[in-house]
């Protein structure tokens, strides 16, 4: 049976889609996480997770960072945008960084069951009313070629360079993932070939690049 994790912090909407999930696939077993490193936890504590459906703002996640990590560290788990924010720019950089589906938070419940079966028959899912905007929209210059290089970090590694745009020091680093401090150092320069940047200054740009603003908290 499959399993699927709601990340998500708003517990009306985990609700809403823990409902969807169970109409649209009877047996799916469902996992909750509010914050991102919840739902990391969630993923390593259980790898036979099939789908992540992720809010794309809650706490910890910023923008498409989250869902670069969860492709890197847990490259069998399809993962699903969920997000208020329905800009076709947005849907297209989701998707360029593998994004099985975009789910807007203005769904009813017959598009979250028909996305939810979608994605777990491993296809793509829009919501209809985004398809052909989304089809007309240019990839951002560098998204395509920057999830590569995401993608070709192992899943230590991209630790390491989450800890680095956080700007903690090696040490630091070391003691956090319980290796030594030369062992950062090596994956420092992987992760800096792999990017193609020289420093950790510009490593922990590439991922502050995929933050985006959170259109709840626009000032009107």
């Amino acid at each position: 049976m499959p399993t699927l994790l709601i990340a998500d912090d708003h517990p009306l909407f985990r609700a809403a889609l823990r409902q969807a999930a169970a109409d649209a696939v009877p047996e799916t077993v469902v996992r909750e996480a509010g914050t991102l490193d919840d739902a990391l936890a969630a993923l390593e504590a259980e790898p036979g997770i099939d789908l992540v459906l992720l809010d794309l703002h809650m706490p910890g996640n910023h923008g498409l960072a989250g869902l670069a990590a969860i492709r890197a560290q847990f490259p069998g788990t399809a993962v699903a945008v969920v997000s208020a924010n329905d800009d076709p720019r947005v849907v297209r950089r989701a998707l360029d960084h593998g994004a099985a589906g975009y789910l807007p938070k203005s769904s009813g419940l017959d598009e979250l069951r028909d996305a939810i079966r979608a994605v777990l028959a491993c296809e793509q899912w829009l919501p209809a009313s985004l398809r052909a905007a989304v089809a007309r929209t240019h990839s951002e210059r560098g998204d395509a070629d920057l999830a590569s290089r995401l993608a070709s970090l192992s899943p230590q590694q991209f630790r390491v360079l989450s800890l680095v745009a956080q700007g903690l020091l090696n040490k630091q680093i070391a003691d956090r993932l319980d290796v030594q401090e030369r062992t950062v150092k090596a994956h420092l320069s992987a992760i800096f070939d792999r990017l193609g940047v020289r420093n950790r200054t510009q490593a922990g740009v590439v991922l502050r690049e995929l933050e985006l603003a959170d259109p709840a908290r626009r000032i009107e």
